[in-house]
């Protein structure tokens, strides 16, 4: 019995201690991933606590588990939006994209190692494909917005890149065990059958839950345990018919997760908590399981292997792979620096120690290795690699918060928390009339919160900075409100430098473009004192805020004119979407010469542009480091 309770006392002061350790990780810009890591490898054999664990069959189950977890919570949050701008460019990624980077990397391995060949590939394909964990992890909680392209590429990629990935895994085990064992034809019918059986399992069963979970009527406690149970069933249940349990789970999370009932919309905090524990639980046991003094042994073929999968393996891959779909150099810089390694990797090596490989070791301590320097390298410069490669978008005006209470399986209300900021509109003002934009039928009061206590409002109470508000809106307010509270000028500020100081209607022709009257009359050099904007521009174009030194000839020369006159009878929609080669996201530019461009500011769900900016680069300014 005390042996029970002693298991149970250092698994749960391990656990404890490193979800203590992740309040240093905003502090320190270091991934929390890497703690959790930290504890373990304190924990184990040669740590503080000397606990030797090489329980390889356990980590595996746990890893296994974990994992499938983490993809549920996953795709639970993925939108099907998401896939409209990523979904080809993410499946090139994980079926080309792996092979590319394996057949690259172990080629390399092989040289560098002086291996069997054999032994290179499989140690390639075990770190070959990026991990959903630290994708979801790093990408959503990394402090910086993205645009939508590179976001929703990089995540469907890290959900949809393990069946390739475990069978190149199986395969290669084979290669080095038996190698008379493995045809051509068995390993396509494998690929087919993990992906073909993965999808069609995944979809349906992710379809017939969203069909059944409005008609069960349980505890709201209950509804988490009752989808995660049921992620669970359609993992194992896939991985016995041959398919891939991981690609499953996570497109049964897609689908469920996109149906908005009340089984599902009040689960998500739920399952954020079973997410987070599932990786504090899966990074700690891969801690425990490592041999540090093994690891720094190898350490230097590590860093090697580590940098030539940054720069050479992983570049070549996502530029073959992402090239034909139109992504800009950028983009395609930014997606091939965030290849990020995790749990999966890690999860993956064991399985060749497990089964005897020879050289199994010397894989699996490559492979720890190669991640930690991963999530150092790459998880920790994500914000500033974002700006570096200009794939940052400005967040647009949202509440602090915001909870449903469901009132029926699929009515639902709303209560949005917004914080007023120094500076803000809101300030002086009366809770329940902020704006003559909006009725009091539209928006009810719920709480005023002040230091932290309720406070009574009255006729004559005004809001002050720090106060906290509750509202329950009967329409789509959330973000004018925000504006509201929000420091405004700050918050124009950032979207002035971004997308530029004029706010486009889509509709509007070429020909009504402010600058296309001072073109043509440059050519004609005419003066511009009385005709800075026609009565054309002045009904077309909602100019936000014109500094006395932005309307002029600057930056107009005959580039733009010739761009111009082309394309003069052609809305902007027309003309920026001729110039696209992939699905429109914010922050899409279209340089009209080096002095003006174009830039989406807003799309609406079915790829339609809603909102355009008009930038004169040659008077905006650098984006400051941290702004976004």
């Amino acid at each position: 019995m005390d042996t029970l309770n002693i298991l149970y006392l250092v698994a749960s002061v391990l656990i404890f201690a490193s979800i203590m350790t992740t309040t240093l990780s905003a502090r320190l810009g270091v991934p929390l991933l890497l703690f959790f890591l930290g504890v373990g490898m304190l924990a184990g054999e040669e740590g503080v606590l000397g606990i030797q664990f090489a329980e390889y069959n356990l980590a595996n189950f746990i890893g296994q588990a974990a994992l499938a977890c983490i993809l549920l919570d996953g795709g639970l949050r993925t939108s099907l939006q998401s896939f409209r701008v990523g979904l080809k460019p993410a499946v090139t990624l994980a079926s080309w994209g792996v092979l590319a980077t394996v057949f690259a990397l172990g080629l390399f391995a092989t040289w560098l190692l002086n291996i069997d060949w054999r032994l290179g590939l499989l140690m390639a394909a075990i770190v070959g494909s990026t991990d959903a964990a630290a994708v979801f992890s790093l990408l959503r909680n990394g402090g910086v917005k993205l645009n939508d392209r590179v976001q929703s590429t990089l995540e469907i990629e890290s959900g949809a890149n393990d069946p390739l990935a475990i069978l190149l895994v199986t395969v290669m085990i084979a290669f080095n065990l038996d190698p008379a064992s493995q045809t051509v034809g068995d390993i396509l019918l494998t690929l087919v059958g993990q992906i073909g059986i993965g999808l069609i399992v995944g979809v349906l069963s992710g379809w017939a839950l969203s069909k059944l979970l409005p008609k069960v009527h349980l505890a709201e406690g209950m509804y988490a345990i009752l989808i995660m149970s049921a992620g669970f069933v359609v993992f194992s249940a896939t991985n016995l018919l041959g398919g891939s349990g991981f690609l499953a789970v996570y497109l049964a999370g897609v689908v469920i997760g996109n149906t908005k009932v009340r089984a599902t919309e009040h689960v998500l905090r739920v399952m954020d908590s079973f997410a987070w524990l599932s990786q504090a639980v899966l990074f700690v046991v891969l801690g425990l399981l490592v041999v540090p003094s093994s690891m720094l042994e190898v350490w230097h073929y590590s860093l090697i292997i580590f940098l030539f999968l940054l720069f050479v393996a992983r570049p070549f891959a996502v530029f073959s792979s992402l090239l034909p779909f139109g992504f800009a150099m950028r983009e395609i810089g930014f997606i091939s620096w965030v290849g990020l390694r995790g749990a999966v990797p890690i999860t993956l090596a064991i399985i060749p120690v497990m089964m005897a490989v020879p050289g199994a070791d010397l894989a699996f301590n490559i492979t720890f290795g190669v991640v930690i320097l991963s999530l150092l390298a790459q998880g920790a410069t994500i914000p500033f690699m974002a700006r570096l490669f200009k794939v940052w978008v400005p967040t647009n005006a949202e509440p602090k918060a915001e909870h449903e209470i469901w009132v029926g399986d699929q009515a639902n209300i709303t209560l949005y928390e917004f914080e007023v900021k120094n500076g803000a509109f809101a300030i002086g003002r009366h809770p329940k009339n902020l704006s003559s934009k909006f009725s009091s039928s539209e928006i009810k009061l719920f709480a005023l919160v002040r230091n932290e206590r309720r406070v009574a409002v009255n006729e004559d109470t005004t809001l002050k900075v720090g106060d906290i508000v509750w509202y329950a809106l009967a329409g789509d307010y959330a973000a004018s409100i925000a504006k509201i509270f929000n420091n405004s000028a700050t918050q124009y500020q950032k979207n002035s430098e971004f997308y530029g100081d004029w706010l486009l209607s889509p509709h509007v022709r070429i020909a009504d473009l402010p600058f296309y009257n001072l073109a043509t009359c440059s050519q004609q050099q005419s003066k511009l004192a009385n005709n800075r904007f026609g009565k054309s521009v002045a009904n077309a174009i909602d100019v936000l805020t014109v500094p006395p030194d932005a309307v002029g000839l600057s930056g107009i020369d005959d580039e733009l004119i010739a761009t111009l006159t082309e394309a003069k009878d052609m809305t902007v929609e027309e003309f920026m979407l001729s110039h696209f080669k992939t699905e429109p996201v914010k922050g899409d530019e279209v340089r009209l010469n080096d002095a003006w461009s174009l830039i989406v500011r807003d799309v609406s769900t079915k790829g339609q542009l809603r909102g355009i900016g008009l930038k004169n680069l040659q008077r905006s300014s650098t984006p400051k480091t941290g702004a976004a």
